[in-house]
């Protein structure tokens, strides 16, 4: 079986031949690749995270042109700044939870060099993408339900497990910051989130600044559950005033743009 230190290579090798065929089956790339099944499901799943295949049942397509502008946002340079300045607050030896999304995903591929790090998520993504690293975090999961709509674990069983454990700090993003209320979601299911908050002595909105003032019904957590906001250098003057006022370290991280 290739080691790790293949995977990048092995994924190079997988956008080539699909560029070149058009589709490939995860049977055939496993005995090509001499490697599992799961290993090129998690390879399938990564590619796509980052915009650049779409998963089919059995293996993979080509993206349409339609959807690569739309889908390749998730790695924008604002996620990346502020992913860099969320990893910068994680100590050694830190418990930590990540939350499902792609602007916390964005952290994943800084966190093989945190040393005694343990990372509780209920993402199966997040799961796979930590359990791809050179040097992987402990890694512990929620369990739970599934929920499709938002591609994570939710209910009691989950809520559970989190508070049988304490944790440092809490990486969460949002759909949306309501200047007035805290943060919200499109997603109907709030109860593990808010377990999530409780169970951390630190929870940490990572979210662009795009974000702020976006209307979205659904109040997911109150000012009062949140420590730090990590956002880009987008965010008007009169926004940063206003979180600030409510006591929350604000944090503007800069973005590259070269």
């Amino acid at each position: 079986m290739m080691s790790k230190r293949n995977t990048p290579q092995r994924r190079h090798n997988i956008l080539a031949l699909l560029n070149e065929q058009g589709e490939v089956s995860v049977d055939n790339l496993a005995k090509r690749f001499e490697t599992s099944e799961v290993t090129i499901r998690k390879d399938l799943a990564a590619l796509e995270s980052n915009g650049l295949l779409l998963r089919r049942y059995g293996g993979a397509v080509t993206m349409p042109q339609e959807l690569i502008s739309e889908v390749a946002q998730p790695v924008s340079v604002y996620k990346q700044a502020i992913a860099h300045a969320a990893v910068q607050r994680i100590k050694e030896h830190a418990r930590i939870i990540i939350d499902s999304g792609s602007t916390t995903a964005a952290m994943i591929p800084h966190l093989g060099l945190q040393p005694g790090l343990v990372v509780m998520t209920n993402s199966l993504n997040v799961a796979s993408a930590l359990s791809e690293l050179e040097h992987e975090p402990v890694l512990l999961m929620t369990g739970g339900t599934w929920d499709p709509h938002s591609e994570s674990f939710q209910g009691q069983v989950a809520e559970q497990v989190l508070r049988s454990y304490d944790f440092d700090q809490l990486f969460i993003g949002a759909d949306g910051i309501d200047l007035q209320r805290g943060t919200t979601t499109f997603n109907e299911l709030l109860g593990l989130s808010r377990v999530m908050a409780e169970v951390a002595r630190e929870v940490i909105v990572m979210v662009e600044s795009d974000k702020v003032g976006r209307k979205i019904p659904n109040l997911e957590l109150p000012w009062g559950s949140v420590h730090t906001l990590i956002t880009d250098d987008r965010l008007p003057f009169e926004a940063r005033d206003q979180i600030q006022a409510r006591g929350i370290n604000l944090i503007i991280a800069a973005v590259n743009q070269e």
